[in-house]
């Protein structure tokens, strides 16, 4: 892991970005997506993200191997202090502890935004297939998510029924008067690099 640094995503990433994201498409359930968007899509979709939220790439010897963001849960103005979390890493380079650092980050982050709850949208198999196992399920219970909700049959994909479960983690203390939410575009780089950013 010492050779694999972390920093806010830029828009010219995201093509490569989007080859990581291309595979879980085509491949997996994963994403419940059909159709790879194009590039253009996939950097607009990056650009509303980072208005108010992180997106952070993992980078070894000069290639990003995965990234991960949050976005807004649901929309409405009283969901605020909750978020939406979204990691992929590119298949090959599981299992070497970077969706833990990543989470890591997004909680520092989270927390200094003044988010409250995170939230992660994960598709859920009633037997684990070629196109789908609970891995994600298990990983985010192992970092302190708690399953709290689950919808039968929602998905399909590859001629198959999903499920899909919600997790959540709350990460700071629900005040009377919760303080506003701080969007990351305003983080000095001297507070990233405090939040764990290079």
């Amino acid at each position: 892991m010492s050779n694999i640094t972390i920093r806010k995503a830029e828009l010219s990433d995201a093509e490569s970005i989007l080859k990581i994201y291309e595979y879980y498409v085509l491949n997996t359930v994963i994403t419940f997506e059909y159709t790879v968007p194009t590039v253009d899509e996939f950097r607009s979709r990056m650009e509303r993200t980072l208005k108010k939220y992180p997106y952070i790439v993992a980078e070894k010897d000069g290639e990003i191997i995965g990234y991960a963001y949050t976005g807004p849960f649901v929309g409405k103005k009283a969901y605020d202090w909750c978020v939406e979390t979204t990691i992929y890493i590119k298949h090959n380079c599981t299992n070497n502890g970077l969706g833990k650092r990543f989470y890591q980050i997004i909680e520092n982050i989270s927390r200094a935004q003044n988010i409250i709850t995170l939230y992660a949208c994960i598709g859920y198999p009633e037997i684990e297939d070629e196109y789908l196992t609970n891995n994600s399920v298990q990983f985010h219970s192992h970092i302190g998510f708690k399953k709290i909700g689950e919808f039968k049959n929602c998905g399909y994909k590859f001629d198959r029924w999903y499920h899909m479960v919600w997790m959540g983690k709350t990460i700071a203390e629900f005040n009377p008067h919760p303080d506003p939410v701080i969007p990351f575009p305003q983080f000095p780089s001297e507070k990233l690099l405090e939040l764990g950013l290079n």
